[in-house]
């Protein structure tokens, strides 16, 4: 058999265009990752926005918006939101002897059955703010008048509205009302009486006062100089949320209620965390019969009563009835709130320490205090961040509670929930006074769980294989 060697000759070297197409993409850390999936989320982004601007609302608010939250501003009770108003200066209150008919008879000579309404019942001067002064003319066997305030026109006798007073002689005439009075319309009634009851017979009259200010007051609220004369007008204070019940600024009110509920809401869930996390960490790593002596005391914390002891603790701090028990709340929060995260952190531990890496470090001679800072806890920091952000709108939601309950944050110190407490009394009359401090709960407690929300998805490991 004749074997053929090949010669150089015989062949020719093949010549092809040979595209490879690599398809990579950039190497990133856990981090970068979770953010990139977390701008993802429409939702958590938006909840991460307005979480930084109720940072920037809490921090920079009042060095934007200097009202004092504790300023009465008297002219202006319960006031809705508005644009700054208009207002008169007048001259400092004085008493007002009233009208006493010198000519008539303070007791009527016989007893009238059906006695007349009185008439032509007018205001005297010009009716504003700071009082309404109202004069009529007598009644024929009237003993004295009843005068009532309503806010609507009077259907009948008994539909008059606020008793503000009365005269007790048939010739006095005339009454002052200086009651909390609105730049709105009110309805004043006078009724005659025979010196017991009243008649079947009344007169009303709609008066419009206008807001005004006396000219001290505005000196020292610093509204005007010293140039102002009576009767120019002047703008009032601005307050764009409107005051509440005592003319305090709801607004500058907001930002100062906001450092209490989110101190509150920020700080008891960073230590009760941070417990909760050396603690479930601690005994998870360790195991065995410890570990279960650590999780039956955490079993029975979790069954404490958190009012019980939020009582217990303001009574060993000495705080009584209508002051403020911050202190006991945190105290009690931290005590009571961390057996949640130690659960979550023992059981992500347990996971961990069979890792291979973990035998790795141990082989060479790392300690057991060293593999749970440097190895175990950072690795669970995904479940720790989660935790901490469903834990903080909890901890808002229960000062709130606590301080609408009145065994919270007690006025006048300001805090959302109390805020609430007070504006549930003038709700229907007045509902920004709640609606305000409720949104700014709502929208808090809304943010935080919808960032916790995208977190959880952000930060799992197991989507980053799927993307």
């Amino acid at each position: 058999m004749r074997t053929y060697q090949p010669q150089p000759g015989d062949f020719e070297p093949a010549t092809a265009d040979i595209h490879v197409e690599t398809l990579s993409r950039p190497s990133l850390s856990y981090w970068q990752d979770a953010w990139l999936r977390l701008k993802k989320n429409p939702r958590a982004i938006v909840s991460l926005y307005i979480v930084v601007a109720l940072a920037a609302f809490t921090l920079l608010g009042p060095l934007v918006w200097t009202v004092d939250p504790a300023l009465q501003d008297l002219n202006q009770i319960s006031q809705a939101p508005a644009w700054p108003k208009q207002a008169t200066l007048v001259g400092p209150r004085e008493r007002w002897p009233g009208v006493v008919l010198s000519d008539y008879p303070a007791e009527p000579d016989d007893y009238v059955e059906d006695i007349p309404a009185p008439t032509n019942l007018r205001t005297v001067d010009s009716a504003t703010t700071q009082r309404v002064r109202l004069v009529w003319d007598p009644a024929e066997g009237a003993a004295g008048y009843n005068i009532y305030r309503n806010q609507r026109p009077p259907e009948s006798l008994d539909d008059l509205g606020l008793p503000l007073g009365s005269t007790y002689a048939g010739n006095e005439v005339s009454y002052e009302d200086r009651l909390n009075l609105s730049a709105i319309p009110y309805y004043y009634s006078i009724v005659p009486t025979d010196g017991v009851d009243e008649g079947f017979n009344y007169i009303a009259l709609a008066v419009v006062p206008q807001l005004a200010i006396t000219r001290g007051e505005a000196l020292e609220r610093g509204l005007i100089d010293e140039a102002a004369a009576l009767g120019d007008t002047i703008s009032l204070g601005f307050h764009p949320f409107g005051t509440d019940y005592l003319g305090r600024d709801m607004l500058a009110r907001l930002m100062q209620g906001a450092r209490v509920s989110l101190f509150i809401g920020i700080v008891a869930p960073m230590l009760y965390v941070t417990f909760g996390i050396v603690y479930g960490g601690f005994a998870g790593y360790l195991g065995g019969r410890l570990d279960a002596v650590f999780m039956r005391f955490a079993d029975f914390v979790v069954a404490l009563p958190f009012l019980l002891f939020m009582i217990i603790f303001k009574i060993a701090f000495g705080i009584g009835p209508g002051e403020s028990g911050i202190l006991p709340m945190l105290i009690a929060l931290v005590l009571l709130g961390w057996p949640a995260t130690a659960r979550l952190v023992r059981g992500q531990v347990l996971q961990i320490r069979e890792e291979g890496y973990i035998d790795a470090a141990r082989l060479l001679g790392a300690r057991n205090h060293y593999l749970i800072v440097r190895h175990i806890i950072p690795n669970t920091m995904g479940v720790i961040l989660v935790t901490l952000t469903f834990a903080v709108p909890s901890a808002i939601f229960t000062e709130a509670f606590l301080s609408f309950i009145g065994m919270g944050v007690a006025p006048p110190t300001p805090s959302w929930g109390s805020m609430c407490n007070e504006g549930v009394k003038t709700m229907l009359s007045h509902p920004h006074e709640l609606i305000f401090p409720a949104a700014f709960i709502s929208i808090t407690v809304l943010a935080f769980n919808l960032l916790g929300d995208g977190l959880t998805e952000a930060l799992d490991s197991r989507l980053r294989a799927r993307d």
